[in-house]
Parts: structure tokens; sequence; C-alpha cells
């Protein structure tokens, strides 16, 4: 049955599934592997400033973080309390070394980031940042280091990037996440992993150690990225519609907090499971005509009145499209046509 993707559940805002998994018999998040350090994961009295006493069953790993805003800065500041030992870099530096209490190093450029660093994860703003940040690592980028961009990145170009750079011999995995700066610091959400096997099995017990859940698409370097795509559009899709269920409320003098108790009767996985399954096999057989739905929402246009909206107009153009194409007789499912074929 399909329900919603464990990657995609937003209990208090942060995109995390309910259980330690790691596909295909990783180790959990709370397993230590070997070289980690033996150390208490919280700071005393909560404070970074004061690190714990460590002792280490072997040499740490130098580890690389490329880019520390919200997320990128999570990630460091949970990987610092796992006692890794880190190098950091942000094109603004007061981001950087805002992290220097957690006993993060802070390197002047991207190459002295990497130096002797045997993994390099980048969380960077998009393709162009990624490709500069790249050329000016490289030449101090270890031949055996690998290279785990966290990147949100458009498919095409992540395809080219890590052919190309697989070919020069840089080792990258494309590695995008489904995680909110919360979630990083306590090792919760979903990372998405693509690209060669050997370098996913290299990583993914680090990988366990900084999510729940670990996914792992195959060896064709752009399913991360698109993956990724597909669950931000849907994340920002309901955030939009939450958005508008408020606007129409506003415009009926209904509190927005009285509007929320009633989307918690409905369940968004028997949505997926139902008109999601029959959407993607292209059943549109009616259980609600196309017709009757475009009817509520020119009532919900209507009593929205002056109150913009974020998806109702553009879902109301679909549906005349479709209406006029012949297609208002078919469940609303229809609206989904042209992709599925």
């Amino acid at each position: 049955m399909i329900g919603v993707p464990r990657f995609l559940a937003i209990p208090g805002g942060e995109p995390f599934p309910a259980a330690d998994h790691v596909l295909e018999g990783g180790s959990r998040t709370g397993d230590r592997h070997p070289g980690q350090p033996l150390i208490d994961p919280q700071w005393p009295d909560g404070r970074p400033g004061h690190r714990p006493a460590r002792r280490y069953l072997s040499p740490m790993t130098h580890i690389a973080f490329l880019g520390t805003g919200l997320l990128g800065g999570a990630l460091v500041e949970a990987a610092a309390r796992r006692g890794d030992r880190l190098t950091v870099w942000n094109r603004t530096v007061e981001r950087a070394r805002a992290l220097e209490p957690f006993g993060v190093r802070v390197a002047a450029s991207p190459a002295d980031a990497v130096r002797d660093a045997t993994r390099v994860h980048l969380v960077l703003k998009d393709d162009a940042v990624v490709e500069e940040v790249l050329a000016a690592l490289r030449p101090s980028l270890g031949r055996d280091a690998i290279v785990v961009d966290h990147t949100t990145t458009q498919p095409a170009l992540t395809a080219e990037r890590a052919r190309r750079l697989n070919a020069e011999g840089v080792r990258y995995l494309h590695c995008p996440v489904f995680i909110g700066p919360a979630a990083a610091r306590a090792g919760r959400g979903t990372i998405l992993a693509a690209g060669p096997r050997e370098l996913f099995d290299a990583v993914r017990s680090d990988l366990a150690r900084m999510a729940q859940h670990v996914e792992y698409l195959g060896e064709r370097p752009d399913l991360a990225a698109v993956h990724k795509l597909c669950g931000n559009a849907f994340i920002i899709g309901l955030t939009a519609l939450v958005a508008d269920v408020f606007a129409v409320a506003a415009g009926a003098d209904v509190a927005p907090a009285d509007a929320l108790r009633v989307l918690g009767f409905f369940d968004p996985a028997a949505v997926l499971a139902g008109r999601g399954k029959h959407m993607a096999a292209g059943d549109f057989s009616p259980s609600f005509e196309l017709a009757m739905a475009r009817k509520d929402v020119r009532l919900m246009l209507e009593t929205a009145g002056s109150q913009p909206l974020a998806a109702l107009p553009a879902i109301a153009e679909r549906m005349d499209a479709l209406i006029a194409a012949g297609h208002g007789a078919d469940d609303m499912a229809v609206l989904g046509r042209d992709a599925v074929g």
C-alpha cells in the first residue's frame, strides 16, 4: 500500500521517519563504527563552549564541511558531539567562526579545508556554487577522499557533474537530505544517495550516524536529485495549500487555529494510498468528479475574497483547461493526466 514516504513525515515541522533504518542492512544510527571515539554525546551543562574529555580507540578521521549555514552548521554541531575531527569553511566567515566553540577548525579557503580530509561534505546553495567550490578545493583534495554533496541541485546538472568528476578521479557521491537543522543536531531525518555503489558502501556507516534513514537509490547519478525535488514539491505544495486554507478561513472570519483543527481530521497517507495510487496508474474512474471539484474551488476563491492565495488560482486554471478538453466527468485525479501518460 502506498503511504506517506517515511522520509517525508514531518512531525514538529522536521522531516524524519519514525524508526532507525538503513537500506540493505546498514548499521543503525546509534551504532558506534570502528575508530569512533568513546565520548559522552552531551556537552557538560549543555554548553558548547565546554568540551568533554575524549578517549580514542584509533586516530580520528579528518572530515571537512564546506557550507555552514543553517543546515550545514547543525550537521557540524552533531559531528562535533560525536567526536569527529572537523575543519569547516564558509563564504561568510562569521558563520564558520560561530562553530569554533565546538572544537572545529575554521579554514581560510576550500582548498585549506579539505587538505588531508578523508571525507568532504558539501552543504551549499545551488549548482553554480557547487561547481565554484569544487574547483577551489580540488588542488588539495586527497586521491582517496570522498566528496559527499548534500546540496539540492538540478538533476541534469548533477548527472553531468557526477559523471565528469568520477571520470576525472574525484570520488563524488550526491546525497541530498530531508533534514531540518533541529533534526540534524539530533541525528534524525533521511539521507538519499545516488552514484557509484562502491562509494556508497564506503560512507554508508558514516551517513547512518548522521540520520535515522539512509536510502540508496542506485548508480544512476541524478536519482537522488530527482527524489529530493519530488519530496520538496510535496512539502512546499502542502505548505502552500495550508496557507490557502487559512486565507479561505480569514475570508469568512474564522481563526487560523480553528481551520487547522479541521485539517487534523484528514490523513495525507490515505490520499496517497487512494487517489495518488490511481493517478500513478492512469486510472481516473470518478469518485470526486473534476467538474464538482472545480465548483468547490470556485467557492473557495469567492470566500477568500481579497486574501492573497498561493496555490488555488493555479489549480483552478488547470482544472478549467482539463474541463475544456472534455475531462469534467473524470475523477479530479485527472489533474495528473499529462504527467503519468
